[in-house]
């Protein structure tokens, strides 16, 4: 086993993953601005987290640091000796996040229980990413090769990932010309 390899960077130096960061970027702010506009204090919390989560995937999708964390984890399991049964782990790894994610989305809607179409479009946006994210974090080999396949020219990673990111930008968007109806 050899020693933390990880060096920082940029994670997806190529047009698709700048375009992801540009995305990323235009969502938070667009959600931001839309919890400006919003009277309702749960529905505004719900526009602000996204916001706030949306600007730690930005950061997490060039810096890399979900590989970073990877790399920690096998160092890890390396020397406790554990490193034969990382399949289990990653599978114990993702039931804990998926757990985690299904709290955070419970308290999602909770918040946004009686907020109009557009919120609940951004929310389901949100989880696409998410489960993108985890599913990705978990770097099982036959998951990185399906989303590494392409469709139509476009890389699946891509189409997931930038497809929940612009669900949750024109949920916005839509969400703040109504805010005032």
């Amino acid at each position: 086993m050899t020693g933390f390899d990880w060096i920082p960077g940029i994670g997806d130096p190529t047009l698709g993953g700048w375009i992801t960061v540009l995305l990323y970027v235009l969502a938070s702010a667009s959600s931001w601005g839309t919890a400006r506009q919003i009277n309702a204090e749960e529905e505004r919390r719900v526009w602000n987290s996204i916001a706030g989560l949306f600007v730690l995937l930005g950061i997490n999708k060039q810096l890399d640091l979900q590989s970073a964390a990877t790399e920690a984890g096998r160092v890890i399991l390396g020397a406790l000796g554990w490193y034969q049964q990382r399949q289990s782990l990653q599978l114990g790894f993702i039931i804990l996040m998926a757990l985690g994610c299904l709290v955070a989305a419970v308290a999602l809607l909770r918040w946004a229980r009686s907020a109009p179409v557009s919120t609940w479009l951004a929310l389901i946006g949100v989880i696409s990413v998410i489960g993108f994210v985890l599913i990705r974090a978990a770097s099982f080999h036959h998951i990185d090769r399906l989303i590494g396949a392409t469709f139509l020219g476009l890389r699946w990673n891509w189409i997931l990932e930038m497809g929940g990111i612009s669900m949750v930008l024109l949920s916005s968007l839509w969400r703040r010309r109504t805010a005032h109806e």
